[in-house]
């Protein structure tokens, strides 16, 4: 397997934002919709780039979502980005019958997904945006794990979803290691690193930390495979049973709650086809604070040093 190296830290709502120019240049009927923090969440380079394809309509995300559900039922493909806990938690009615229900073609990018948003605290910092949207029928679920990502992820949501499609992404800078050559297909995971005494499942921005914490316990003699799962929804569950079974134990990581996230759609599966023992990193059940990310990461515990530590238990769960 390749050693994935930091092509530079930025930021997951540059790559979206660059993703959105690109694929709205080959789709004229690619709308974008703001709520007042276009900035903020990568929609500018959209709004600069094609101001009268842009619509800002302030600080009403319900409304945005009807919007977009009109345009929608119009044939243009909306694309819709706000902050997540806004974006995925003050909109889930219009969501759910709106889009979802009517399983109309449009997109909902939720910026400052976890912790790492940082000093916007707690009221800012997308911790249950995953587990409220998988929920919903017909939905498509993306977190990708970097700006290369990112802008891969929105690509793929204009051109092979048919439905409504939640992107995740953070704010801040993380290192951007996608090979640019690397395929996004959605429902599929992918092999980052090749392991067979346990497997690293992580999402997002942990997806970096699970690639260290492999590094790590190769040092210490464990061969830790590491899974990128991009696509919450549909989850790749063959790549989940296979590793289950090849590798007998599973540590998920996500930047998001324990409950109703990735951890939790990789145990319905595991539990479905073939249970393993599981350790958990994320949220535990708590809400965030204001703070440094680096500083934030840390108190929650999900650095890749905490997933060695994860692996380490899982490890002497699996012999005994």
């Amino acid at each position: 397997m390749q050693q994935f190296i930091n092509k530079g830290n930025k930021p997951t709502k540059t790559g979206f934002g660059e993703g959105l120019v690109q694929i709205a240049e080959r789709y004229p009927q690619i709308i974008g919709i703001g709520a007042d923090i276009t900035h903020s969440v990568g929609m500018n380079f959209f709004a600069e780039r094609f101001p009268h394809r842009f619509i800002s309509l302030g600080i009403a995300e319900q409304n945005c979502i009807g919007v977009a559900a009109g345009l929608a039922l119009s044939g243009k493909i909306p694309v819709f980005s706000t902050y997540g806990v806004f974006a995925a938690l003050r909109t889930t009615d219009q969501i759910r019958i709106s889009l979802c229900y009517n399983n109309l073609h449009a997109i909902i990018g939720g910026a400052h997904a976890g912790v790492s948003v940082g000093p916007d605290g707690a009221t800012h910092q997308a911790l249950e945006d995953i587990a409220i949207m998988r929920v919903m029928p017909k939905i498509t679920v993306l977190s990708p794990c970097d700006a290369t990502q990112a802008q891969k992820a929105i690509i793929a949501a204009v051109e092979q979803a048919n439905g409504p499609v939640y992107l995740r992404f953070g704010r801040e800078a993380v290192p951007d290691f996608t090979p640019a050559d690397f395929p996004f297909q959605i429902g599929k995971a992918q092999l980052l690193n090749q392991g067979n005494d346990l497997t690293i499942i992580a999402t997002g921005h942990l997806t970096w930390e699970a690639l260290q914490a492999a590094y790590k316990l190769k040092e210490i003699g464990i061969a830790a495979r590491v899974l990128n799962i991009h696509t919450i929804k549909p989850i790749d569950k063959e790549a989940i049973v296979s590793s289950a079974k090849e590798t007998q134990g599973i540590i998920t990581a996500e930047e998001h709650q324990i409950s109703g996230g990735l951890g939790s759609a990789v145990a319905e599966v595991l539990a479905q086809n073939y249970p393993v023992p599981v350790e958990f990193i994320g949220m535990k059940d708590t809400f965030g604070e204001s703070g440094k990310p680096e500083e934030l990461m840390e108190k929650y515990e999900m650095t890749s040093d905490y997933i060695v530590k994860a692996a380490i238990r899982l490890s002497k769960r699996i012999r005994n």
